[in-house]
């Protein structure tokens, strides 16, 4: 195979269509066709769907992408490597979280450093954002719970405690804190499968022995929130992820302590990779601050 069939290839994949990747490498349209052609053709495989104007990975595209996304990426590493001049960091930070609390000061002090990197920030429970961070999708993962993986790095940003979420107004004023095991009285809203938090409940009235069902299941942090603010039930949320809302009160357990061990991740392939690097610069002085 040929550096510039696997060229062709990767930038029609990341661009979504043969026309986007020919100006992204400034070469015609049928030079980029015509080069992921004699791909497919000298290895016997099919890369691409292609229906009307649209082109769709197939599965063997999606794993020879993957390893694309990693050639060239170590290929640009190669070019920093070489280019001893270069200082200031650029490009595209890609943040998954499973909220974005647990990283604004270290998003604030790696900004403040490298401010021309543009940083989105997305969230997801745990089984999406690792995904995510093996396809290439983004660099960054923060985690509600300590994951032990070969293939990943991992930095630990501490433990919060998991509290009980209720609209204003749901119980008395003097309610202060609420028993778990009274949790079984009341219609319980939870997050979807994969949630961390939901996963801490469940484990706990395993262990005590209690049988809790959800009332309500729903899709997200946010999704979660705007059905608790509306009085359906009670929701669980960790201290970090709480933030400042009118409308819902957080109430913390007297008879259980549920926490979440908020980590960082990455991946250990791609621990030299100066973005990477940049942010876990900013994330150990952040840690560092709170610690003084």
């Amino acid at each position: 195979m040929r550096y510039s069939q696997l060229r062709a290839f990767h930038h029609v994949a990341l661009h979504g269509g043969f026309s986007r990747a020919a100006r992204a490498l400034n070469i015609s349209q049928p030079s980029v066709s015509d080069q992921v052609r004699q791909l497919e053709q000298r290895h016997d495989v099919l890369l691409f769907t292609r229906e009307a104007r649209q082109v769709k990975l197939t599965e063997t595209g999606e794993a020879l992408f993957r390893l694309t996304s990693e050639m060239f990426e170590v290929e640009e590493r190669i070019g920093v490597l070489f280019d001893q001049n270069r200082e200031a960091l650029s490009g595209h930070l890609r943040i998954m979280a499973d909220s974005a609390m647990h990283v604004t000061e270290a998003v604030r002090r790696f900004r403040e450093a490298s401010p021309d990197v543009f940083v989105t920030i997305r969230t997801g429970n745990t089984e999406d954002l690792l995904r995510r961070l093996r396809n290439y999708e983004a660099e960054i993962g923060v985690v509600g719970n300590s994951i032990s993986a070969p293939d990943l790095d991992s930095v630990d940003l501490g433990r919060t405690p998991i509290l009980a979420l209720v609209s204003k107004g749901y119980f008395p004023r003097n309610i202060a804190s609420l028993k778990f095991q009274d949790l079984a009285k009341y219609p319980l809203i939870y997050r979807e499968l994969g949630s961390r938090t939901r996963a801490q409940v469940e484990e706990e009235a395993i262990r005590l022995g209690l049988q809790l069902e959800p009332a309500i299941e729903v899709e997200g942090r946010e999704a979660m929130r705007e059905v608790v603010a509306s009085g359906a039930g009670i929701g669980f949320i960790s201290e970090a992820e709480f933030g400042h809302d009118a409308r819902l009160v957080a109430i913390p357990f007297a008879d259980v302590d549920l926490g979440m061990s908020e980590s960082l991740v990455t991946l250990s392939a791609r621990r030299d990779v100066p973005l990477i690097r940049g942010f876990l610069k900013a994330v150990q002085k952040s840690l560092h601050s709170v610690d003084l």
